[in-house]
């Protein structure tokens, strides 16, 4: 074939300006002056580029088709342009270069940052560096980003004037959390409640009858009364059936007043004195019984209350001094709330948990010894009479706390059995009495010429002891256990504890590395405790 054919080169030339024109017509919308330089030196006739019959045919052969293709001419181009410190050249605009954290807070921050991408080698060394600056960066971090004083905003006009009728009024709605109103006042916007009946199970059925929504307050209030001398717990409950009882269950002094003079649960079952001895028997000298204290039943017969005069200033004719209500008490129901007293419906329970290390066998071949983990409990009950029970054994409560009653103390005692209440056989008789009686004690500093300093709240118990000539002392303290303070006077708490020699007349302490507070736990069979 002639290669110096000139209507051949002629066609090779018309083509290539054929192609040509027509990748300037697509690339003519992108001003790339790189691209430009390459397209011209592609059409400069000295330079000729010899392509495959095949890829020209397929480029032309998808163009004819209508298929535009994408070419990537400039590809090079913007990979050097993406080079830092080539001559001549632009940083691209979508490159960022992290500064080198300089502070320990940067550090810090920079550490947050390769934490959450999952970089946790790198986290930690920027930890290391942030602390080694600054011990405290957690606290800066802390106070930068999580600031208390960053509170939210109220705005300006929670409901403004153009907005739709149909928009609710957000003006009530809180955006701070509760409301700071006091429960004095939310319980006086009761006052004027009245106990509503339930709604008709379904439509066009007739309402439910409700009785005691038209009994008269006179007679409701007797209703609670009888409620709460029965159970008191169930008289708080009925605070939570509705508004109206709710206000009642607050307010009504009268109720609480009863309660604190009652026997059932009240002051008037404390003792102050000892009421009887050690063994359960009555006292030989008449002259520590015929002392007025609260464990003597008050009269309530001559109780005469005054309409004209508010309740919380009535007083009973009998009543002692140390159950006037004062700054410390100003309520009858704060004082049976707060104020010191042994409960008879259950029984406090002192759980003990400790390690202590043991020998390993002779013939065991290892180089380890056994630890053992001791565990015992310890019990407390008191009567309403001033006796007590004390028990120290392993059983555990449930096999233990229907058993503790005075009748298997006098059945059991110090006798063998094979029955279940047969752990009452280690049990102990005592006596108790609480510190406090503020009329006791100024007749008691009276007497003795000394001052009335003794706390309120304390709790001496004398029990018998394992062998006749001796006897125990416990010194424990009441207290409340638990954060919300619902509950009070559910838990005893160590103070001392001693054993005396009844034939020497020598005292010695035990120690109390061990042992633990006593927890109250009511038990429904003791009842009210009687």
């Amino acid at each position: 074939m002639d290669t110096n054919n000139p209507d051949l080169e002629n066609f090779r030339r018309q083509w290539q300006e054929e192609v040509t024109a027509r990748i300037r017509t697509k690339h003519r919308d992108v001003p790339d002056d790189k691209s430009c330089v390459s397209s011209k030196k592609s059409e400069d006739p000295a330079v000729k580029v010899a392509l495959p019959r095949s890829e020209v045919l397929g480029d032309d052969a998808e163009t004819l088709d209508g298929v535009n293709t994408q070419a990537y001419h400039d590809l090079e181009d913007k990979d050097e342009a993406k080079k830092l410190g080539s001559a001549g050249s632009l940083p691209h605009s979508s490159t960022h270069v992290p500064k080198e954290p300089r502070s320990a807070l940067e550090h810090y921050e920079r550490a947050i940052e390769r934490e959450d991408q999952g970089k946790l080698g790198d986290s930690l060394k920027l930890y290391r560096q942030a602390f080694r600056l600054d011990a405290g960066v957690d606290r800066v971090y802390k106070n930068k980003y999580f600031s208390p004083s960053t509170a939210r905003i109220k705005p300006a006009n929670p409901n403004p004037s153009n907005a739709p009728a149909t928009v609710p009024n957000t003006a009530h709605h809180s955006l701070d959390g509760p409301s700071t109103e006091s429960d004095a006042h939310l319980i006086a916007s009761f006052s004027t409640s009245s106990i509503a009946a339930a709604p008709p199970p379904t439509e066009g059925s007739p309402a439910p009858s409700c009785p005691i929504a038209g009994i008269p307050s006179e007679i409701l209030v007797e209703i609670l009364l009888k409620t709460a001398i029965a159970d008191i717990a169930s008289f708080a409950r009925l605070s939570g059936v509705c508004k109206r009882l709710a206000y009642l269950v607050a307010t009504e002094d009268r109720i609480w007043e009863r309660i604190c003079y009652g026997h059932e649960y009240g002051f008037a079952a404390m003792h102050y004195t000892w009421a009887s001895t050690v063994a359960g028997l009555p006292l030989p000298s008449p002259l520590e019984t015929s002392e007025l204290h609260l464990s003597e039943p008050l009269d309530l017969s001559s109780l005469t209350l005054n309409p004209s005069v508010p309740i919380g200033t009535q007083i009973l004719p009998s009543a002692p001094p140390s159950l006037l209500l004062n700054r410390v008490y100003p309520s009858y129901k704060s004082m049976l709330r707060t104020r010191p007293r042994i409960r008879f419906n259950g029984c406090y329970i002192s759980t003990v948990n400790y390690h202590r290390p043991g020998a390993s066998a002779p013939s065991t071949a290892t180089y380890t010894s056994p630890v053992h983990i001791v565990t015992y409990y310890r019990y407390l009950r008191f009567f309403r009479d001033g006796t007590c029970s004390s028990l120290l054994t392993t059983a555990e409560p449930a096999d233990v706390v229907h058993h503790l009653t005075k009748e298997n103390l006098q059945v059991h005692h110090n006798r063998e059995s094979m029955l279940s209440s047969a752990v009452m056989r280690h049990a102990l008789k005592g006596r108790w009495k609480l510190s406090g009686s503020f009329d006791h004690a100024l007749r008691t500093a009276r007497d003795e010429g000394t001052s009335a300093t003794e706390p309120e709240g304390d709790v001496h118990i004398e029990t018998e002891g394992v062998d006749p000539k001796y006897m125990y002392k416990l010194h424990l303290s009441l207290r409340n256990a638990g954060r919300s303070g619902s509950t009070r006077n559910n838990k005893l708490v160590w103070k001392g504890f001693w054993s005396h020699n009844r034939l020497t007349d020598d005292w010695a302490a035990f120690t109390l590395r061990n042992d633990r507070a006593f927890f109250w736990s009511r038990v429904r069979s003791y009842g009210m405790g009687w």
